[in-house]
């Protein structure tokens, strides 16, 4: 089930405006204090900077393919993605979630493939955040989880295909194209728990052990 959803925010500029009208009332009022030796507008005057300082820490901008996630006193409360200045209660927590479009280049391993060779093999993955509710709360780090779990299902393929064979049955040498499809979907579905979307997965590197090239 996805629990992703977009939280309702008010325009920053308009906050801001307001802030200000606030901000002009609180310098105003102890000059009218003064003159009329009113206790309540001495009041009215402490409420107005305190209801000015709690408005600053709602403005937040969103860039273009990121986020914010919302989090009040520990519990989700949406997901801004719209591009802007904005303003969300001032006790939530906004935690930036990048959408864009990342690279992961993994290191090169060292396994054994279907045939029982020692090969080095290494890929390229093409990943992003898709949701950001999962990825915030599923799992501990999503960078880390991707890093982690792109390696395992590397190792997993590699040991699933011949090096090199005949014509008939599928290698990591010649099918290439299969290969990497098969890699994007293992990926992809392992990086679902993170809401993390694979676009593109392929072999960077692949060669015999050193011992036996």
């Amino acid at each position: 089930m996805n629990k992703d959803y977009e939280a309702k925010t008010q325009p920053g500029g308009l906050m801001l405006l307001v802030s200000f009208l606030v901000l002009g009332l609180a310098i105003y009022l102890p000059f009218l204090a003064e003159q009329t030796k009113s206790v309540a507008l001495v009041v009215a005057t402490v409420v107005a900077w305190l209801v000015w300082l709690l408005i600053l820490p709602g403005f937040f901008v969103v860039e273009p393919n990121g986020s914010k996630v919302l989090v009040l006193f520990g519990s989700y409360r949406g997901t801004v993605r719209r591009t802007g200045f904005h303003w969300a209660n001032p006790f939530a927590a906004k935690r930036s979630v990048s959408l864009r479009a990342r690279t992961l280049m993994s290191e090169k391993l060292k396994v054994n493939d279907l045939a029982g060779n020692p090969i080095e093999i290494a890929a390229v993955v093409v990943w992003q955040v898709r949701d950001t509710y999962a990825a915030s709360f599923e799992v501990d780090n999503y960078e880390q989880y991707v890093a982690t779990q792109s390696e395992t299902a590397l190792r997993q393929m590699a040991q699933a295909y011949p090096y090199d064979a005949e014509d008939h049955v599928e290698s990591l040498r010649r099918n290439t194209a299969e290969v990497s499809a098969h890699l994007t979907e293992q990926l992809n579905e392992r990086l679902s728990r993170a809401g993390v979307e694979v676009s593109e997965a392929r072999l960077s590197h692949l060669a015999y052990a050193p011992e036996i090239a």
